[in-house]
Protein backbone atom coordinates (compact mmCIF):
# COMPACT_ATOMS: atom_id res chain seq x y z
CA UNK A 1 0.00 0.00 0.00
CA UNK A 2 3.14 2.36 0.82
CA UNK A 3 5.68 4.08 -1.95
CA UNK A 4 8.22 3.78 -0.15
CA UNK A 5 7.51 1.01 2.33
CA UNK A 6 6.29 2.21 5.69
CA UNK A 7 9.16 0.35 7.22
CA UNK A 8 11.39 2.53 5.27
CA UNK A 9 9.35 6.00 5.92
CA UNK A 10 9.65 5.49 9.71
CA UNK A 11 13.42 5.12 9.57
CA UNK A 12 13.00 8.12 7.44
CA UNK A 13 11.43 9.92 9.91
CA UNK A 14 14.16 9.53 12.58
CA UNK A 15 16.91 9.89 10.12
CA UNK A 16 15.49 13.39 9.41
CA UNK A 17 15.19 14.33 12.89
CA UNK A 18 18.78 13.28 13.44
CA UNK A 19 19.68 15.56 10.21
CA UNK A 20 17.82 18.86 12.02
CA UNK A 21 18.59 18.48 15.43
CA UNK A 22 21.74 16.92 14.89
CA UNK A 23 22.06 14.55 18.14
CA UNK A 24 25.92 13.13 19.67
CA UNK A 25 24.66 9.77 21.39
CA UNK A 26 21.42 8.09 19.97
CA UNK A 27 19.80 4.47 21.53
CA UNK A 28 17.32 2.21 19.68
CA UNK A 29 15.37 0.18 21.77
CA UNK A 30 14.49 -2.92 20.03
CA UNK A 31 17.06 -2.54 17.21
CA UNK A 32 16.10 -5.98 16.22
CA UNK A 33 16.99 -6.46 12.34
CA UNK A 34 19.80 -3.03 13.16
CA UNK A 35 18.68 -1.64 9.58
CA UNK A 36 17.98 1.61 11.28
CA UNK A 37 21.40 1.65 12.94
CA UNK A 38 22.76 0.85 10.12
CA UNK A 39 21.20 4.50 8.32
CA UNK A 40 22.42 6.28 11.45
CA UNK A 41 25.82 5.41 11.28
CA UNK A 42 26.50 7.48 8.25
CA UNK A 43 25.24 10.87 9.99
CA UNK A 44 28.60 12.78 11.59
CA UNK A 45 26.97 13.88 14.01
CA UNK A 46 26.43 10.64 15.83
CA UNK A 47 29.43 9.83 18.27
CA UNK A 48 27.63 7.28 20.16
CA UNK A 49 25.20 4.97 18.43
CA UNK A 50 23.32 2.49 20.60
CA UNK A 51 21.45 -0.14 20.03
CA UNK A 52 19.18 -2.72 22.71
CA UNK A 53 17.65 -5.52 21.87
CA UNK A 54 16.29 -8.58 23.87
CA UNK A 55 17.44 -11.27 21.06
CA UNK A 56 20.50 -11.58 21.55
CA UNK A 57 21.55 -14.05 18.47
CA UNK A 58 19.84 -11.93 16.43
CA UNK A 59 22.30 -8.77 17.63
CA UNK A 60 25.27 -11.22 16.72
CA UNK A 61 24.25 -12.28 14.02
CA UNK A 62 23.57 -8.53 12.65
CA UNK A 63 26.25 -6.69 13.75
CA UNK A 64 28.67 -6.99 10.97
CA UNK A 65 26.31 -4.19 9.09
CA UNK A 66 27.68 -1.59 11.65
CA UNK A 67 31.72 -2.63 11.43
CA UNK A 68 33.41 0.17 9.58
CA UNK A 69 34.35 -0.93 5.57
CA UNK A 70 37.62 -0.88 4.08
CA UNK A 71 37.35 3.14 3.11
CA UNK A 72 37.16 3.92 6.84
CA UNK A 73 40.34 3.06 7.52
CA UNK A 74 42.00 4.12 4.14
CA UNK A 75 40.13 7.36 4.15
CA UNK A 76 39.18 7.91 8.07
CA UNK A 77 37.56 11.57 8.62
CA UNK A 78 37.25 13.77 11.78
CA UNK A 79 33.71 12.03 12.09
CA UNK A 80 34.32 10.13 15.80
CA UNK A 81 32.03 6.93 16.31
CA UNK A 82 31.48 4.47 18.40
CA UNK A 83 28.85 1.70 17.82
CA UNK A 84 27.56 -0.86 20.74
CA UNK A 85 25.08 -3.62 20.65
CA UNK A 86 23.35 -4.29 24.21
CA UNK A 87 21.52 -7.66 25.00
CA UNK A 88 19.25 -6.60 27.29
CA UNK A 89 14.85 -5.97 28.04
CA UNK A 90 13.99 -2.18 27.51
CA UNK A 91 12.07 -2.59 31.14
CA UNK A 92 15.31 -3.15 32.57
CA UNK A 93 17.57 -0.28 33.78
CA UNK A 94 21.36 0.25 32.80
CA UNK A 95 23.22 3.41 33.96
CA UNK A 96 25.39 3.24 30.61
CA UNK A 97 22.15 4.41 28.42
CA UNK A 98 21.45 7.60 30.85
CA UNK A 99 21.44 11.07 29.74
CA UNK A 100 21.53 10.42 25.94
CA UNK A 101 20.17 12.87 23.27
CA UNK A 102 17.95 10.78 21.47
CA UNK A 103 16.15 7.05 21.88
CA UNK A 104 14.02 5.72 19.76
CA UNK A 105 11.96 2.86 19.84
CA UNK A 106 10.35 2.23 16.38
CA UNK A 107 7.35 -0.30 16.31
CA UNK A 108 7.86 -1.86 19.80
CA UNK A 109 5.90 -0.85 22.84
CA UNK A 110 2.85 -3.36 21.19
CA UNK A 111 5.05 -6.26 21.44
CA UNK A 112 5.60 -5.27 25.56
CA UNK A 113 2.66 -6.82 27.55
CA UNK A 114 0.47 -4.12 29.35
CA UNK A 115 1.74 -4.77 32.09
CA UNK A 116 4.97 -4.00 31.47
CA UNK A 117 4.28 -0.26 29.90
CA UNK A 118 4.30 2.07 33.05
CA UNK A 119 7.78 0.23 33.78
CA UNK A 120 8.84 0.70 30.50
CA UNK A 121 7.75 4.27 31.23
CA UNK A 122 9.72 4.59 34.67
CA UNK A 123 12.69 3.45 32.87
CA UNK A 124 12.80 5.41 29.41
CA UNK A 125 11.29 8.39 30.71
CA UNK A 126 12.53 8.96 34.26
CA UNK A 127 15.45 6.63 34.84
CA UNK A 128 17.21 6.95 30.76
CA UNK A 129 16.21 11.07 31.14
CA UNK A 130 17.02 11.74 27.26
CA UNK A 131 16.65 14.85 25.88
CA UNK A 132 14.12 13.28 23.03
CA UNK A 133 12.04 10.72 22.58
CA UNK A 134 10.76 9.23 19.32
CA UNK A 135 8.06 6.45 20.21
CA UNK A 136 6.19 4.68 16.88
CA UNK A 137 3.31 2.26 16.91
CA UNK A 138 0.58 0.97 14.78
CA UNK A 139 -2.59 3.21 14.62
CA UNK A 140 -5.25 0.68 14.89
CA UNK A 141 -8.02 2.81 13.38
CA UNK A 142 -6.00 2.16 9.93
CA UNK A 143 -6.46 -1.55 10.11
CA UNK A 144 -9.78 -1.20 8.40
CA UNK A 145 -8.24 -0.54 5.27
CA UNK A 146 -5.90 -3.53 5.08
CA UNK A 147 -8.12 -6.20 2.94
CA UNK A 148 -8.67 -9.19 4.73
CA UNK A 149 -6.94 -8.46 8.23
CA UNK A 150 -8.96 -9.66 11.29
CA UNK A 151 -7.02 -9.32 14.49
CA UNK A 152 -3.11 -7.40 14.96
CA UNK A 153 -1.07 -6.56 12.20
CA UNK A 154 1.44 -8.81 13.74
CA UNK A 155 1.34 -11.88 15.90
CA UNK A 156 3.10 -11.31 18.12
CA UNK A 157 1.41 -7.46 18.94
CA UNK A 158 -0.01 -7.47 22.70
CA UNK A 159 -2.02 -4.63 21.82
CA UNK A 160 -2.99 -2.07 19.02
CA UNK A 161 -4.00 1.53 20.02
CA UNK A 162 -6.01 3.99 18.97
CA UNK A 163 -5.09 7.44 18.34
CA UNK A 164 -6.82 8.62 21.59
CA UNK A 165 -5.59 5.54 23.49
CA UNK A 166 -1.90 6.48 22.46
CA UNK A 167 -2.15 10.24 22.55
CA UNK A 168 -3.33 9.43 26.37
CA UNK A 169 -0.61 7.14 27.62
CA UNK A 170 2.08 9.49 26.29
CA UNK A 171 0.22 12.58 27.82
CA UNK A 172 0.60 10.43 31.09
CA UNK A 173 3.91 9.69 30.61
CA UNK A 174 4.84 13.66 29.96
CA UNK A 175 2.70 14.37 33.06
CA UNK A 176 5.08 12.24 35.47
CA UNK A 177 8.13 12.73 34.01
CA UNK A 178 8.39 16.31 32.63
CA UNK A 179 7.99 15.87 29.01
CA UNK A 180 5.95 17.60 26.12
CA UNK A 181 4.86 15.73 23.40
CA UNK A 182 4.20 16.39 19.36
CA UNK A 183 1.84 13.75 17.84
CA UNK A 184 2.42 12.71 14.01
CA UNK A 185 2.80 9.83 11.72
CA UNK A 186 4.03 7.97 8.26
CA UNK A 187 1.65 6.06 5.85
CA UNK A 188 -0.83 8.49 4.59
CA UNK A 189 -4.74 7.35 4.34
CA UNK A 190 -6.69 7.75 1.25
CA UNK A 191 -7.26 11.16 -0.30
CA UNK A 192 -10.08 12.40 2.05
CA UNK A 193 -9.98 10.58 4.65
CA UNK A 194 -7.04 11.42 6.50
CA UNK A 195 -9.36 12.89 9.76
CA UNK A 196 -11.30 9.15 9.70
CA UNK A 197 -8.12 7.25 9.78
CA UNK A 198 -4.74 8.80 10.43
CA UNK A 199 -1.62 8.04 9.87
CA UNK A 200 -0.74 3.87 9.40
CA UNK A 201 2.13 4.82 11.56
CA UNK A 202 1.25 6.81 14.95
CA UNK A 203 4.01 8.63 16.33
CA UNK A 204 5.15 10.51 19.39
CA UNK A 205 7.83 13.31 19.67
CA UNK A 206 8.48 13.61 23.15
CA UNK A 207 10.82 16.89 24.23
CA UNK A 208 12.30 17.01 27.93
CA UNK A 209 10.93 19.84 30.29
CA UNK A 210 13.13 19.64 32.77
CA UNK A 211 17.25 20.13 33.05
CA UNK A 212 18.72 16.22 32.87
CA UNK A 213 21.38 17.34 35.67
CA UNK A 214 18.13 18.55 37.72
CA UNK A 215 16.02 15.75 37.18
CA UNK A 216 16.03 12.63 39.18
CA UNK A 217 14.11 9.48 39.25
CA UNK A 218 14.23 7.05 42.14
CA UNK A 219 17.21 5.41 43.49
CA UNK A 220 19.06 7.04 40.60
CA UNK A 221 21.84 6.54 43.15
CA UNK A 222 22.62 3.24 42.36
CA UNK A 223 24.73 2.15 39.00
CA UNK A 224 22.48 -0.31 37.27
CA UNK A 225 24.13 -2.78 34.41
CA UNK A 226 21.97 -5.23 33.71
CA UNK A 227 22.52 -5.39 29.62
CA UNK A 228 25.21 -7.63 28.52
CA UNK A 229 27.42 -5.93 25.85
CA UNK A 230 27.87 -8.22 22.80
CA UNK A 231 29.57 -5.89 20.09
CA UNK A 232 31.71 -2.79 20.49
CA UNK A 233 33.42 -0.78 17.84
CA UNK A 234 35.33 2.74 17.51
CA UNK A 235 35.46 3.96 13.71
CA UNK A 236 39.25 5.09 12.62
CA UNK A 237 39.57 9.00 13.16
CA UNK A 238 41.28 11.70 12.52
CA UNK A 239 41.23 12.55 16.14
CA UNK A 240 43.41 9.52 16.88
CA UNK A 241 46.70 11.18 16.99
CA UNK A 242 48.37 8.22 15.51
CA UNK A 243 45.66 7.84 12.51
CA UNK A 244 46.16 11.82 11.84
CA UNK A 245 50.00 11.12 11.66
CA UNK A 246 49.64 8.21 9.00
CA UNK A 247 47.15 10.25 6.69
CA UNK A 248 49.47 12.98 7.05
CA UNK A 249 53.16 11.11 5.96
CA UNK A 250 51.34 9.23 3.16
CA UNK A 251 50.00 12.54 1.82
CA UNK A 252 53.35 14.31 2.09
CA UNK A 253 55.32 11.01 0.84
CA UNK A 254 52.67 11.57 -2.31
CA UNK A 255 52.80 15.00 -3.05
CA UNK A 256 56.61 15.36 -2.41
CA UNK A 257 57.33 11.85 -5.12
CA UNK A 258 54.93 14.12 -7.47
CA UNK A 259 57.00 17.66 -7.21
CA UNK A 260 60.16 15.54 -7.89
CA UNK A 261 59.03 13.72 -10.62
CA UNK A 262 57.41 17.53 -12.16
CA UNK A 263 61.05 18.82 -11.67
CA UNK A 264 62.98 15.87 -13.44
CA UNK A 265 60.20 16.29 -16.39
CA UNK A 266 61.15 19.71 -16.55
CA UNK A 267 64.32 19.29 -16.51
CA UNK A 268 64.38 16.72 -19.25
CA UNK A 269 62.75 19.50 -21.37
CA UNK A 270 65.78 21.68 -20.88
CA UNK A 271 68.41 18.87 -22.32
CA UNK A 272 66.37 18.41 -24.74
CA UNK A 273 66.04 22.30 -25.87
CA UNK A 274 69.74 21.45 -25.61
CA UNK A 275 70.38 23.65 -22.37
CA UNK A 276 73.36 23.13 -20.33
CA UNK A 277 72.30 21.07 -17.20
CA UNK A 278 74.18 23.90 -15.20
CA UNK A 279 71.94 26.81 -16.56
CA UNK A 280 69.44 24.89 -15.49
CA UNK A 281 70.41 24.31 -11.57
CA UNK A 282 71.58 28.00 -12.04
CA UNK A 283 68.01 29.52 -12.90
CA UNK A 284 66.66 27.38 -10.67
CA UNK A 285 68.73 28.75 -7.57
CA UNK A 286 68.56 32.48 -8.84
CA UNK A 287 64.76 32.22 -9.11
CA UNK A 288 64.37 30.95 -5.42
CA UNK A 289 63.68 27.32 -6.97
CA UNK A 290 63.71 23.95 -5.76
CA UNK A 291 67.17 23.47 -4.82
CA UNK A 292 69.07 19.72 -5.29
CA UNK A 293 72.54 18.68 -3.83
CA UNK A 294 75.10 15.72 -4.31
CA UNK A 295 73.96 14.41 -1.13
CA UNK A 296 76.17 12.48 1.73
CA UNK A 297 75.82 8.69 1.34
CA UNK A 298 75.60 8.32 5.21
CA UNK A 299 72.23 10.69 5.23
CA UNK A 300 70.65 8.43 2.02
CA UNK A 301 71.33 4.51 1.19
CA UNK A 302 69.92 5.01 -2.02
CA UNK A 303 71.71 7.34 -3.87
CA UNK A 304 74.10 10.17 -3.81
CA UNK A 305 71.50 12.98 -4.90
CA UNK A 306 68.08 13.98 -3.45
CA UNK A 307 66.01 16.79 -3.81
CA UNK A 308 64.50 19.04 -0.84
CA UNK A 309 61.08 19.67 -1.53
CA UNK A 310 60.48 22.91 1.14
CA UNK A 311 57.00 22.01 3.75
CA UNK A 312 55.58 25.40 2.84
CA UNK A 313 55.29 24.30 -0.64
CA UNK A 314 53.52 21.55 0.28
CA UNK A 315 51.32 22.85 2.65
CA UNK A 316 50.18 25.50 0.71
CA UNK A 317 50.16 22.99 -2.42
CA UNK A 318 48.04 20.56 -1.08
CA UNK A 319 44.97 21.33 0.43
CA UNK A 320 44.25 18.18 1.96
CA UNK A 321 47.51 18.81 4.35
CA UNK A 322 46.73 22.18 4.98
CA UNK A 323 42.82 20.73 6.32
CA UNK A 324 44.66 17.78 8.33
CA UNK A 325 47.25 19.64 9.86
CA UNK A 326 45.54 23.46 9.87
CA UNK A 327 49.47 25.00 10.69
CA UNK A 328 52.95 24.76 9.03
CA UNK A 329 53.90 24.06 12.72
CA UNK A 330 51.87 21.40 12.69
CA UNK A 331 53.08 19.70 9.88
CA UNK A 332 56.34 19.48 11.01
CA UNK A 333 55.27 17.78 14.22
CA UNK A 334 53.15 15.34 12.82
CA UNK A 335 56.24 13.73 10.42
CA UNK A 336 59.58 14.88 12.32
CA UNK A 337 59.84 11.16 14.04
CA UNK A 338 58.44 9.46 11.01
CA UNK A 339 61.18 6.90 9.79
CA UNK A 340 59.59 7.37 6.08
CA UNK A 341 60.14 10.88 6.01
CA UNK A 342 63.60 12.41 6.21
CA UNK A 343 64.15 16.35 6.62
CA UNK A 344 66.62 18.34 6.37
CA UNK A 345 68.71 19.90 9.27
CA UNK A 346 65.99 23.02 9.96
CA UNK A 347 63.62 20.56 9.71
CA UNK A 348 62.00 22.90 6.73
CA UNK A 349 62.12 20.72 3.95
CA UNK A 350 61.32 17.01 2.89
CA UNK A 351 64.57 14.81 1.50
CA UNK A 352 63.59 12.92 -1.37
CA UNK A 353 66.23 10.48 -3.03
CA UNK A 354 66.04 9.17 -6.19
CA UNK A 355 68.26 6.71 -8.26
CA UNK A 356 70.95 7.36 -11.22
CA UNK A 357 67.57 6.33 -13.78
CA UNK A 358 65.60 8.70 -12.32
CA UNK A 359 67.66 11.23 -14.73
CA UNK A 360 67.59 10.65 -18.83
CA UNK A 361 71.64 9.43 -19.83
CA UNK A 362 71.23 11.23 -22.96
CA UNK A 363 73.19 14.85 -23.04
CA UNK A 364 75.73 15.95 -20.50
CA UNK A 365 75.69 15.15 -16.64
CA UNK A 366 77.57 18.35 -15.17
CA UNK A 367 75.23 18.15 -12.37
CA UNK A 368 76.70 14.93 -11.06
CA UNK A 369 79.68 17.42 -10.26
CA UNK A 370 77.73 20.76 -9.93
CA UNK A 371 78.04 20.62 -6.07
CA UNK A 372 75.52 22.16 -3.41
CA UNK A 373 72.62 24.46 -4.83
CA UNK A 374 70.89 26.21 -2.43
CA UNK A 375 67.61 28.15 -2.65
CA UNK A 376 64.87 29.12 0.06
CA UNK A 377 61.76 29.10 -1.81
CA UNK A 378 60.45 26.78 -5.08
CA UNK A 379 60.36 28.73 -8.16
CA UNK A 380 56.35 28.98 -8.50
CA UNK A 381 56.19 28.10 -12.10
CA UNK A 382 57.75 24.77 -11.51
CA UNK A 383 55.60 23.27 -9.06
CA UNK A 384 51.86 23.18 -10.95
CA UNK A 385 49.40 21.79 -7.98
CA UNK A 386 46.08 20.81 -7.66
CA UNK A 387 45.97 23.47 -4.82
Amino acid sequence: MFRPSLHLQRHQFVVDFVKRNKPKQVVDLGCGECSLLQKLKFHSEIELLVGVDLNGAKLSKKKHVLAPVSTDYLQPTFKQLCVQLYHGSVTQRDVRLRGFDLVTSIELIEHLPLDDLDQFSEVVFGYMAPQTVIISTPNSEFNLLFPGLSGFRHGDHKFEWTRVEFQSWALKACSEYGFKVEFTGVGEPPPGQEERFGFCTQIGVFHRLLDRDRHKSGDDVDNHFSYTLLYSIKYPSLRDHNILRKAVVSEVLYWAEKLKQEWLEELTEKREEENPVEDCVREREEHGGIFWTKGDEHECHMSHRHVSVPLHKLWTGCPKLSELTESLHNLAQLIIDDPQIKLNQDQSAVIICFLEEDLEDDGPNDLMDSGYVEANNMEKELWKTDG
